[in-house]
């Protein structure tokens, strides 16, 4: 896919990948672009006998760009590797895959700390989709959504389908999973200027 811009928008164009064509647009909304995206298709494995599929994955940085660029760089070379260990895709590769992301720019900004400490306040949500033996796998961190447009037949609309939920203190169940996993800690969330946060502080839950 060929990469271009019209003064904020960044758009690839159509690519024909293993399940069909697909495309991106970003609107850049600051003057640093601080999200990612890609598609990778073809194996999703280290190993030429593993299972062939499409990788989606957009990142919505916060902050700077430097979780996202990080996500864009390592997550889907950690699906692969644990997809070759198990011989197949999963779930659980993909919460995996997540993990060790997490805990390599954890580790990164360990060591960038003391040369550069506002790495700490940089961060991304991170929407993947994974299509793969006829299924479609959805994992999500943080506040952003992923939304399937379906099309009907019948009378040419589009529906919008949510597939996955936010994490985000102002959504009670996210409110309630915190205190239960806080239960001496009355402040885990608080209603600040109306709005509910995490600690007073953010509204975005990285689990």
């Amino acid at each position: 896919m060929v990469g271009r811009q019209d003064g904020l928008l960044w758009y690839k164009d159509s690519g024909q990948h293993t399940n069909g064509e697909f495309s991106m647009a970003v609107v850049q909304a600051n003057s640093l672009l601080e999200d990612q995206s890609q598609v990778e298709s073809g194996p999703l494995s280290l190993l030429e006998s593993g299972p062939y599929g499409t990788f989606i994955g957009i990142y919505d940085g916060h902050g700077g760009p430097e979780t996202s660029r990080y996500i864009n760089d390592h997550l889907f070379h950690h699906l692969k590797r644990f997809t070759s260990e198990q011989q197949s895709m999963s779930a659980d590769v993909i919460r995996k895959a997540f993990q060790a992301t997490e805990e390599g720019f954890f580790s990164l900004v360990t060591k960038q700390w003391p040369m550069k400490p506002q790495i700490a306040a940089v961060g991304s949500c991170c929407l993947v989709g994974v299509i793969c033996g006829g299924m479609l796998y959805i994992a999500n961190v943080g506040d952003s959504r992923v939304v399937l447009g379906r099309l009907v037949k019948a009378t040419g609309e589009a529906l919008a389908v949510q597939l996955s939920s936010e994490h985000n203190a102002g959504i009670k169940s996210v409110r309630q999973e915190l205190q239960s996993l806080h239960p001496d800690d009355s402040q885990i969330v608080v209603l600040k200027h109306n709005v509910w946060r995490v600690k007073g502080l953010i509204q975005v839950l990285i689990v």
